[in-house]
């Protein structure tokens, strides 16, 4: 079974996460991507980290980046993963940084130029929250 300490994180983690508190969003994204407290679910994690990477999570963004990466929960978008690993890595999350460096190196010219875009275009709404 489900360790109780887990339930009842993912419990309160999913309260907080409907006042829409973004650290709860992703730490509840967390459990449901790894399983934990709860049944794994890739789209609910996706769901999750996407709405605190919008509001700013620099982890959420980088949990975000790697399920775009990894196709779960969400069609597989290296520009995607790029664009929310350097949106992240510009708040200074150093494992952001290090996943679009890796990352780079199989993108083409476009899609890094894309991904770029789209990560200005993030920040921008973010700012005007």
């Amino acid at each position: 079974g489900i360790p109780q300490n887990h339930k009842k994180a993912a419990e309160l983690y999913a309260k907080a996460a409907g006042q829409g508190f973004a650290d709860s969003q992703n730490n509840l994204g967390i459990m449901y991507d790894r399983g934990r407290g709860v049944p794994q679910d890739y789209k609910k994690a996706f769901e999750l980290y996407a709405k605190a990477a919008e509001q700013g999570n620099a982890d959420a963004q980088c949990n975000l980046g790697i399920m775009y990466l990894n196709g779960h929960g969400v069609r597989r978008d290296d520009v995607q993963a790029y664009k929310w690993f350097m949106t992240s890595a510009a708040q200074g999350l150093e494992s952001a940084r290090e996943n679009r460096d890796i990352l780079i190196k199989y993108m083409t010219p476009a899609q890094i130029t894309e991904g770029q875009r789209l990560s200005h275009e993030a920040m921008e709404r973010m700012k005007h929250k």
